[in-house]
């Protein structure tokens, strides 16, 4: 059986969150960068085929936690440290995706599908 074009749409959304993650996990961050580095990021992302839109934002709390906890002037990216929204349009179908902390862990998900 092949896949529902909103089951391509919501894997096209997948494939974006992995490569938003795993391509910016571990990039220094500071309160001074982290607004350029969220334009990075979503500039980066939005470049990829069916993306209509990213938004990324800095929890300035926890990034501020995070450098407290190290010492240092800056810290690493981890997903506690940004919420991510994405839309994708893939065929006429849009998925709506988010990524937040969940019970200590970054969770990527869906949040709608509209056909």
């Amino acid at each position: 059986m092949d896949p529902t074009t909103a089951q391509l749409a919501c894997f096209e959304a997948g494939v974006k969150f992995g490569s938003l993650y795993h391509q910016f996990a571990g990039t220094p961050v500071s309160p001074a960068s982290a607004d350029s580095l969220a334009t990075a990021m979503a500039e980066a992302i939005e470049n990829q085929p069916h993306c209509e839109s990213v938004t990324v934002d800095f929890d300035d709390e926890a990034l501020r936690a995070a450098i407290d906890e190290g010492g240092a002037d800056y810290t690493e990216l981890t997903g506690r440290l940004v919420e991510v929204e994405m839309v994708i349009d893939y065929e006429g179908t849009t998925v709506e995706t988010s990524m937040a902390m969940v019970d200590g862990y970054p969770l990527m998900q869906v949040d709608d599908v509209a056909e």
